[in-house]
Formats: structure tokens, sequence, C-alpha cells
């Protein structure tokens, strides 16, 4: 469904992304490799509309987004979770959760929030507690719940397992994995832990400095002797 072609952003005077292209391929999990400061959480906040493009085009469907609202885009189906979560730490987690379908009736709300309270069990046994009080685990299944309150096509994670423990890592992984396989929401993950990245995604995309330098099948990127080098350890998946 998305389509970034010839994308160019950046902060200020700054230009941060050069020329960035992507496509999913009717793919169900994208991911986006790189270092830190190699622009995709950039990449993430253009397409769901925190920053606009200098140039070039964001299509979604049918629809172009480069220059809509972020309300608009989220309308449309793709719902952002940012990098560090971000969940309303006073708030419960009923309340935090309600806030991802601001825009959606009481009775919808309520249906996909038993929905999604079946995902994520955690949050079912948590659902009268502050956000704050959660771990770090929980708040990012909390701050994922709350994406999908939206009811999305597109899922936007940016870094889910930052400053995660490795098993719950592996726990996040599987949760996405299972967002696309069956309930049919299509993902687009940024992502430093390479090797768990590409074991669940389709196609991915590696940047360095704002530039997309290399993109294959998940398949392709394990087994390319570069990727290996840099985010792999040398090893292959």
């Amino acid at each position: 469904m998305l389509r970034v072609i010839d994308l160019t952003t950046g902060y200020g005077p700054v230009e941060v992304l050069h020329e960035v292209n992507l496509d999913f391929e009717d793919a169900n999990i994208v991911t986006v490799l790189g270092a830190n400061g190699a622009g995709k959480s950039t990449l993430i906040r253009t397409v769901s509309g925190i920053l606009k493009p200098w140039k070039g085009s964001i299509l979604f469907g049918d629809n172009e987004i480069s220059h809509m609202d972020t309300s608009q885009i989220a309308k449309l189906g793709i719902a952002h979770v940012p990098e560090g979560r971000h969940i309303f730490p006073n708030l419960t987690v009923k309340e935090n959760l309600l806030l991802g379908g601001y825009f959606r009736t009481d009775d919808e709300n309520k249906e996909t929030l038993d929905h999604v309270l079946e995902l994520f069990p955690l949050l079912k046994e948590r659902i009268g507690q502050k956000g704050g009080n959660l771990s770090g685990g929980e708040q990012q299944m909390l701050a994922i719940g709350r994406g999908l309150m939206a009811k999305p096509r597109l899922l936007l994670l940016d870094e889910p397992s930052l400053g995660l423990a490795p098993i719950l890592v592996s726990e996040i992984f599987e949760t996405v994995k299972r967002l696309a396989q069956h309930e049919k929401v299509q993902v687009l993950l940024v992502e430093q832990n390479a090797r768990k990245a590409l074991d669940i995604s389709d196609i991915g995309y590696v940047m360095v400095l704002g530039r997309v330098v290399l993109s294959g099948t998940s398949d392709e990127l394990s087994k390319n002797p570069e990727v290996r080098k840099l985010y792999l350890g040398g090893q292959n998946v």
C-alpha cells in the first residue's frame, strides 16, 4: 500500500533524507535497517505527517499523503508507534488505549478495545493501572495496542526493541509477526536489531546517512556479506 518516491526532507536547513525510495511490493512487513543517524526515524516521521517532504511523494493506496495533516493520515489507516513509546504515564492503561481511537465512535472503540486486550492479556490484567507503573515491555505493548485502536491498515513501528531485555524483544517481535499474519496489518519496521527484524520481515532496506544503499528480500539481505559484517556480527542468520 505504501510507496515512497524520491523523498527528500530534513530539519531546519539540514537535509537528512536524500531521494529515498521505498515500496511495499505486497509485503506484509518491511524493515528499514541502519545505525543511529541513518535517517530511519526521520523517514517514519515523514510518512506519518510529523515532518513534511521538501521533495518527492508518499503514496498510500490511491492517496497522495505527502502534505496531509497527521490526523488525516491517521484516518486513512496509518498508525505511528514512536521510538521511546511515549505513553501517558499518569493515565491508566485503558485511558491510554482509548486515546488511540480518539476519532472513532464509542461503540467502535469498545469492540476494538476488547480485541486489543485479547492480543495483549498482560494489558488486560493491568487495565486500571497507570501507564507509568508498567515495565518497559508492558509499555511497549501498550504503545502498540494504542496504535491498533485506530484500526490501521499500516503500522509504523520505530525501534520497538529499544531498551528491552532480550526475552521481551523476542516477545514483541512475535507479536508484530502475528499482527501481520493474522490481523492483516502491514508493518513498516524501523529497527537497529537487524537479526530480529530480518527474521520476521519480507523485504528490507539499509540506510546510511539518509540514503537507501541496499534493498532486497530479507533472505537476500541476511546472506549479504556487507549486511552480515555491519549488522549481524559477521554470521549468517
